[in-house]
């Protein structure tokens, strides 16, 4: 009888650690920015139909890297722990904090697990307040851990490199138009630091925009409104694009 192969636990943790962080790079990166009147998710998305940012309720918003199957069950299962826990006590119980934390667990659970490999995934939870300092920010990797973060956040791909792009050059009270030029030139870099054109056709922006009059903050930007954001950076164009009808607005859940 053969012996059986032995591999220490934290061998196999690391393991398992490396093949969802290789799993995770293979996908293009996203990145989630505070601006002045609220957060914008910003991402590299030729698909039209496939989304990597999503309304989980009110003033909570998703984005996630990695495996779109995967990412996908876990926000139907925010959107579902979102709905039951704003029916059964309130509206207001449901918070970008508590979300993440049940995403925590899941994510662990399954990292942990020796019956399934984990999951290929990183997600960003965000919840835009009153005020800029209400803000909410939180990054979850493949693991299970909690990263509570704070002006700008990167995740998939090459998120280190962008991450230290925009720790640089991320300010406070930024303007959308100038929190978007700055996402798209982090994500146009390349590892060897050269800059290449993201057409706006293939970029996925949405915003969780405190100023709308409407309970549910989240918004997508696209078409004719995406393109002046990115050709000016005056605030007379923003002014203008906010008092447009929502040319894409989130039906994915009530």
């Amino acid at each position: 009888m053969s012996t059986p192969f032995y591999v220490s636990p934290q061998q196999a943790m690391a393991d398992r650690a490396e093949y969802a962080r290789k799993g995770i790079a293979r996908g293009r990166s996203l990145v989630v920015l505070q601006y002045a009147d609220g957060i914008v998710f910003v991402g590299e998305n030729p698909s039209r139909a496939l989304h990597k940012f999503s309304e989980i309720y009110d003033r909570i918003g998703f984005a996630a890297a990695g495996k779109y199957n995967e990412y996908e069950n876990l926000r139907i299962g925010g959107v579902r722990y979102a709905d039951l826990r704003g029916y059964t006590y309130d509206r207001d119980d449901v918070t970008a904090r508590g979300l993440a934390n049940v995403y925590a667990q899941t994510l662990g659970t399954i990292f942990s697990s020796a019956g399934e490999k984990p999951y290929e995934v990183e997600l960003v939870v965000a919840e835009v307040g009153g005020t800029p300092d209400g803000d909410q920010i939180y990054r979850l990797p493949h693991d299970g851990s909690i990263v509570d973060e704070h002006g700008s956040v990167a995740v998939g791909g090459n998120a280190e490199q962008i991450s230290s792009y925009l720790d640089q050059r991320h300010r406070d009270g930024m303007s959308l138009a100038e929190a978007l030029k700055l996402a798209v030139q982090a994500l146009s870099r390349d590892t060897n630091g050269t800059q290449r054109e993201i057409p706006a056709e293939r970029l996925e922006v949405a915003v969780l925009d405190r100023t709308r009059p409407q309970s549910r903050k989240f918004k997508r930007i696209v078409g004719g409104q995406l393109g002046r954001l990115l050709e000016t950076d005056g605030a007379s164009t923003e002014a203008e694009s906010a008092e447009e009808p929502d040319e894409s607005d989130e039906a994915e859940k009530k």
